[in-house]
């Protein structure tokens, strides 16, 4: 009983240092002395050298005095040079006795954007953003002044998603750039944004982006009402916010997009999707989410449909190819040799002979290689790694074939099992996982094991939904606009109608005239 009231007192105590050091954030106002508010602001920042406190009097009457505050490398010098602090130095236009904050912001300075604030909080959050804040003897209110000027990455094609056709433009991590891209590719009014300050410490600003005549409101509240309800130190990528509004966060099986490309994402709006865009970070986020997405690619719609419907069916088969293919190849050599074509069987087991461990603990082992290779290929350097990766599987495949340690049919299923792994690179994670799983039950049960794992992994995906949506749907409705672009792309004079789960208005485009095409 003594020690858990010990840790109350402990825990008490450690509340109160919490909420005294919140207390000038969240209670205080600015006063009208302008000593009083410079000496707050150092207070608050006591112990951080990049804030810079810039006393100004004006040239024609001493008794205005002012304040800049910004913090150093995030804003812009030429700015506050030359429209901040100029123009407060030699301004006539301030009389004694008006509404000195009101004054300078409409006559004084020359920048775009400003706010008048009396919270602390505001500032506080604004001066760590690029913000400059300017006080004024004798105002209970400070300006908010935008002169950002952060070092930026260039709008650069995304090095994960790659076309041979198409836009080559990417996200990068500024907010404002990342919405600009969107709003040139959907210039209409109908599109939404709304910001949302995320993350108690780091206050990162998220956008949430949709086509308001488009979007399903039930979907719209539910992902909102998800975000109010986070409360996180802080988000530093959009990974946090996914992970914390997902649904079935322990399935392998992602249930929330991503992507670093504004046209994915303009697509995504015009299909009534939702998308969530997180300042300082290139990756943004898209929901619902469908299974078939991860079989498909942006350059599907850039290209012929005639190819890009064979390359969507070869993405399906490769992922069924890469999970089973170790498993086929173990039930079929150890539970079924008379599925095996006699010569062929003959000559696995000619290789088999000197190989001292199971087939099935060989492949293992063989698979976990290869994913260490591919790993260490990705973390390496690029030029590095894609050396390491070609030859460190080459050389090893042979010496361990040489050295009578694999065989050699066992070297041709892993590299066709990591070939078919590389069509579908959304689905690298749970592939190793289920790849491992079916492997492991048709070494004990073989053909019965596998088809039982399929079973279990398709039963998954038929009760994955998300936000409400079903992955998979398993309606039996097989009209044409209802599979026109699943398993194939079908041309865009097809395309009539939306993905109708997830849009309150399913017509894309007007259904073409019969008559007219026959013509």
């Amino acid at each position: 009983m003594f020690g858990i009231g010990e840790k109350k007192d402990k825990q008490k105590k450690i509340d109160d240092k919490v909420t005294n050091l919140n207390k000038p954030i969240d209670g205080s106002t600015l006063s009208k002395s302008l000593k009083s508010n410079i000496s707050l602001l150092k207070n608050l920042f006591a112990d951080n050298d990049t804030l810079i406190l810039r006393n100004i009097n004006n040239s024609y009457n001493s008794e205005l005095k002012y304040c800049v505050a910004y913090c150093d490398g995030g804003v812009s010098s030429e700015i506050i040079n030359e429209s901040l602090i100029k123009p407060l130095i030699l301004s006539k236009e301030i009389e004694p006795g008006t509404d000195l904050i009101k004054t300078i912001e409409k006559q004084v300075i020359f920048i775009n954007e400003s706010k008048k604030t009396k919270e602390i909080k505001d500032i506080i959050t604004s001066i760590t953003y690029g913000d400059t804040i300017l006080f004024a003897e004798g105002s209970d209110e400070a300006l908010i002044l935008n002169t950002k000027g952060f070092t930026l990455r260039s709008v650069t094609e995304p090095e994960s998603e790659k076309t041979l056709s198409g836009p080559r433009e990417g996200f990068c991590e500024s907010l404002m750039i990342n919405l600009s891209l969107i709003r040139r590719r959907l210039r209409t009014n109908d599109l939404k944004m709304k910001f949302k300050s995320i993350g108690t410490r780091t206050n990162t600003t998220a956008c949430i982006c949709y086509l308001d005549s488009i979007v399903n409101k039930n979907i719209l509240n539910e992902i909102e009402r998800r975000l109010e309800k986070i409360d996180i130190d802080g988000i530093l990528d959009s990974n946090y916010i996914a992970e914390l509004i997902r649904d079935a966060r322990f399935s392998m099986f992602r249930t929330i997009g991503y992507t670093e490309r504004p046209d994915v994402i303009a697509a995504k709006l015009l299909e009534g999707r939702v998308a969530i865009i997180v300042d300082g970070t290139p990756t943004t986020i898209t929901m619902p989410y469908l299974f078939i997405e991860n079989f498909q690619s942006n350059e599907d719609y850039y290209l012929s449909f005639f190819y890009t419907s064979f390359a969507r069916v070869l993405r399906i088969v490769g992922f069924f190819l890469t999970i089973a293919i170790p498993a086929i190849y173990i039930a079929a050599g150890d539970f079924n040799i008379e599925m095996i074509p006699t010569s062929l069987l003959i000559n696995i087991a000619s290789e088999r002979q000197s190989v001292p461990l199971p087939a099935a603990l060989e492949c293992f082992i063989m698979l976990i290689t290869f994913d260490i290779l591919r790993e260490t290929g990705i973390r390496m350097p690029s030029k590095v790694g894609q050396a390491l990766s070609i030859v460190g599987a080459l050389v090893i495949g042979q010496a361990a074939v040489e050295a009578k340690m694999v065989a050699a049919p066992m070297i041709i299923v892993v590299a066709l099992t990591g070939i078919t792994n590389l069509l579908v690179p959304k689905l690298n994670a749970p592939i190793i996982y289920i790849r491992l799983g079916l492997l492991f039950l048709a070494s004990s049960f073989g053909f019965f094991g596998l088809l039982i794992g399929l079973a279990c992994i398709l039963i998954h995906l038929l009760n994955l939904y998300s936000l409400g949506v079903p992955m998979i749907s398993a309606s039996g409705n097989l009209q044409y606009q209802e599979v026109k672009d699943i398993a194939i792309r079908a041309p865009w004079w097809q395309m009539i109608k939306r993905p109708n789960k997830l849009t309150k208005d399913e017509i894309r485009m007007k259904a073409p005239d019969k008559n007219k095409s026959e013509e």
